[in-house]
């Protein structure tokens, strides 16, 4: 049985009701993620693999965030509807705030939440005027507006934490979600350690669920236009509005790319803490993945 959407979610960021009128067409693509988990990684990738390695590709245009509430949605989903390319959309909502096809292919990304955190710090900590005006004064914002981060990143963790995403949206309900989907057919599961291991070996088996045929002679292209350092250098392509709502624009946004920062700020007591967390909201299984990206 497909999944069903059962609930709209709003807040700051989100307006869930875009997927209500989203008109699916059976080869899209959705890249699915909590936040700061390799979304803009693996939008690259995967316009990569269906471009054959293209230099010139404006993927935060081509792939938009579907469930941003901004720009309106009639104006997003006119654009997406307009695309003859075949389509590779992004949303950061559970399951059960979506509608779900059972032809689209959907890939989530998951991520250590510390590492989440440390990444969603910076993209905070760097937002700037224009950012929290596109958020928080804008028309149709349901809930409180978006406030300031906390000065340090150690009590931005904690803060997150103990207010379960807090002050973004929820996190565990997020990875939860999609893990009760895994074995549909049409749904892959991705790990960010597992893609800094081996990036095009996953790189592969992410072509072979999608169905795209790889040109072997433009592999190398491929790969090296995936690199950190080549999206780093290249970053106003792939970060929404060429990085205008960051301090230090699109560099800011595609940062460090790197995980355990967090180790040595958190006590031990802090990560003892996250880590029971994590199997209490998740269970054993889905914590060991989403702290390691093994699969049981």
């Amino acid at each position: 049985m497909k999944p069903q959407k059962t609930r709209e979610f709003h807040n700051h960021h989100f307006d869930s009701t875009i997927w209500n009128d989203f008109q699916f067409r059976d080869d899209d693509i959705v890249i699915a993620t909590y936040a700061k988990s390799g979304t803009t990684w693996m939008q690259q990738i995967i316009g990569q693999l269906l471009f054959d390695g293209r230099e010139d590709l404006a993927v935060a245009q081509m792939s938009p965030w579907m469930d941003l509430r901004v720009p309106p949605k009639e104006i997003k989903l006119a654009e997406v509807e307009a695309q003859s390319h075949r389509r590779f959309v992004k949303t950061h909502l559970p399951v059960d705030a979506l509608v779900f096809s059972p032809e689209a292919k959907y890939i989530y990304i998951g991520r250590d939440g510390r590492d989440v955190v440390w990444s969603l710090f910076n993209h905070h900590s760097n937002a700037n005027q224009l950012w929290y005006e596109a958020l928080n004064d804008t028309p149709g914002r349901v809930g409180p507006p978006i406030g300031p981060p906390a000065e340090s990143v150690q009590q931005y963790f904690n803060e997150w934490l103990d207010g379960d995403g807090h002050p973004f949206w929820p996190f565990w309900e997020n990875v939860r979600s999609w893990w009760q989907i895994r074995d549909l057919p049409n749904v892959h599961f991705v790990h960010f350690e597992k893609l800094k291991q081996d990036m095009p070996s996953e790189m592969r088996r992410i072509a072979g669920f999608l169905d795209i045929a790889i040109n072997e002679d433009s592999w190398d292209a491929i790969v090296e236009h995936c690199s950190f350092d080549y999206m780093k250098a290249n970053a106003a392509a792939s970060v929404p509005l060429g990085g205008a709502f960051w301090d230090g624009g699109a560099e800011t946004f595609v940062h460090k790319g790197t995980n355990g920062r967090w180790r040595d700020t958190l006590s031990a007591e802090e990560c003892a803490r996250y880590e029971r967390r994590a199997v209490d909201e998740l269970g054993t299984d889905c914590a060991e993945w989403l702290k390691s990206g093994e699969l049981s």
